[in-house]
């Protein structure tokens, strides 16, 4: 089992980007333009490692090769874009990883492109790449070729002996228990779980008693083997089960209008550990957003452009602006899956402007994006 914190160490002493390894400062799949990036590297990466993994480090500084981290990302379908945009396209897995340094919530992206044996191509085209591009490495830059080259393996026993060399064992397994429990307040109630002989889950939360539930907020899940942070939400509120060789979740959104909230359930994930030494991540997409009275909406929806466009003008905003500001985000959301289409694109827009006025208001941004994120790729 690869501890994936040592893998990144490895790949890192490498220092300078090659065939088979790549890193980013952070991704930018929001816009098309960064999207249209990240699948040239993947289809790059991929032809260039038909026989072995090749991997793309999110969160490093490409000048010195500091750790930075970036926010916790839910890669909400990831694989469905690459299936979108590329004939025969590579298994990709997008995990976040723990390193002790960095604050609370940020971790760093580590993309793993499995080796399909085939030429992956565009299978369409995407900001200024046309359908039918094939991309290979040389050296640290993702360039053009054309279709009926060769494909080479000149990577596989470097990459072996990389993965080798990340190996887990007892002690780095026994840290990571000990190290998540000592930076979780008791409050959170830190514990864990091992399945199957191998595995060692841990989770923390702080817990909230139902009728006959516990609900969590503030839920951070790791699997320690390999130092994976598998969920982190400061603010969702999640529903946990578990058995012998599962640990479930539920997470729910809190959505409203004027004051009058629900919590509605959002996806249910499944950890899925098997005797053979590996396990499988099922998820179930359980959203059904509320449906409002049109009249309201388009009251709530001028109110919020209004709103929005001071922001654009860096107008100063009063005392109700700023209590606003924390349902600017969730409200456009809800505007947007209730038939207003532009709401999206003004949402969007937020994000940059909403960094510099709120964290809190930021981060309504962030939760508003990951759920459209997820309705999109159901």
């Amino acid at each position: 089992m690869i501890n994936k914190r040592l893998l990144i160490k490895s790949l890192l002493a490498h220092n300078d980007e090659n065939s088979f390894y790549d890193k980013k400062r952070q991704l930018n799949l929001g816009q098309r333009e960064g999207k249209a990036k990240f699948l040239k590297h993947i289809c790059a990466l991929s032809n260039s490692n038909p026989n072995n993994n090749s991997y793309i480090v999110v969160g490093v500084d490409d000048s010195d090769n500091s750790i930075r981290g970036v926010d916790f990302f839910d890669d909400a379908k990831l694989q469905n874009l690459i299936n979108a945009y590329l004939e025969n396209p590579p298994l990709v897995l997008y995990e976040n990883i723990h390193f002790p340094h960095l604050p609370q919530g940020k971790v760093v992206g580590l993309v793993t492109i499995r080796p399909t044996h085939n030429i992956t191509a565009l299978r369409k085209n995407i900001w200024k790449y046309y359908g039918g591009a094939v991309f290979f490495r040389e050296g640290s830059i993702s360039v053009s070729k054309v279709f009926d080259i060769e494909l080479q393996d000149t990577n596989s026993g470097v990459v072996a002996d990389i993965e080798k060399h990340a190996q887990n064992n007892i002690e780095l397994t026994l840290d990571g228990v000990l190290d998540f429990i000592n930076r979780h307040d008791a409050v959170l109630n830190p514990n864990y779980k091992v399945f199957k002989e191998s595995f060692v889950l841990c989770w923390a939360g702080l817990e909230k008693k139902g009728k006959d539930r516990s609900y969590y907020s503030r839920v951070d899940i790791e699997l320690i083997n390999e130092h994976v942070k598998l969920f982190y939400s400061a603010h969702d509120e999640v529903e946990i089960e578990m058995d012998t060789h599962s640990f479930r979740l539920i997470e729910y959104v809190r959505l409203g209008l004027n004051n009058a909230y629900k919590y509605y359930p959002l996806e249910r994930v499944s950890f899925v550990f098997d005797n053979k030494g590996s396990y499988n991540i099922d998820s179930e997409f359980l959203f059904t957003p509320p449906m409002y009275e049109k009249k309201l909406l388009h009251h709530i929806y001028n109110a919020n452009n209004a709103l929005s466009d001071k922001l654009i003008k860096n107008v100063s905003l009063s005392k109700n602006d700023n209590e606003d500001l924390i349902n600017l985000a969730p409200t456009y959301m809800l505007c947007y899956l209730n038939g207003f289409e532009a709401a999206k694109d003004k949402l969007d827009a937020l994000a940059g402007i909403m960094k510099k006025q709120s964290e809190n208001a930021y981060q309504s941004v962030k939760d508003a994006q990951r759920i459209l994120r997820k309705i999109k790729y159901q």
